[in-house]
């Protein structure tokens, strides 16, 4: 199957997009390290945290890394604009697709696999990733 990108961009991207698409990535980053330093880590201090799996550790991890999936799908979304806002469509289908496989890698990674979201996120960018191949 032939997965090359065949583009043609329609013209420069609007400055609205560019600047839609640089708010959008910083928003994930600061949520990610503003998130990580004044919030999760005051959270984990907590004794009172619920308990999975016989302590609070899968606790931690799955707010960790639910907490940082959110700046995957923001970045995710910047790449997108900036793609379909320079025309070009199957390549915003190719960011999706990677999205769904970072967050799937973030989500087996930061769980250590006990958290099954990243099967389906798996599923998704595969689903997308075959829907953008040529007909």
């Amino acid at each position: 199957m032939d997965m090359t990108l065949a583009f043609h961009n329609e013209g420069p991207i609007s400055p609205w997009l560019t600047i839609a698409a640089v708010l959008t990535f910083l928003l994930g980053l600061a949520h990610s390290v503003l998130g990580e330093r004044y919030i999760l880590r005051r959270l984990f201090r907590r004794q009172d945290l619920p308990t999975l799996f016989g302590s609070d550790v899968f606790t931690k991890r799955t707010l960790r890394f639910a907490w940082h999936l959110t700046t995957a799908a923001w970045w995710g979304t910047a790449a997108t604009i900036v793609v379909l806002g320079l025309g070009w469509a199957r390549a915003g289908l190719i960011v999706l697709s990677v999205t769904a496989f970072v967050s799937a890698a973030v989500t087996l990674i930061g769980s250590r696999g006990r958290h099954l979201a990243w099967v389906v996120f798996v599923l998704i960018g595969v689903g997308i990733w075959l829907g953008a191949a040529p007909r």
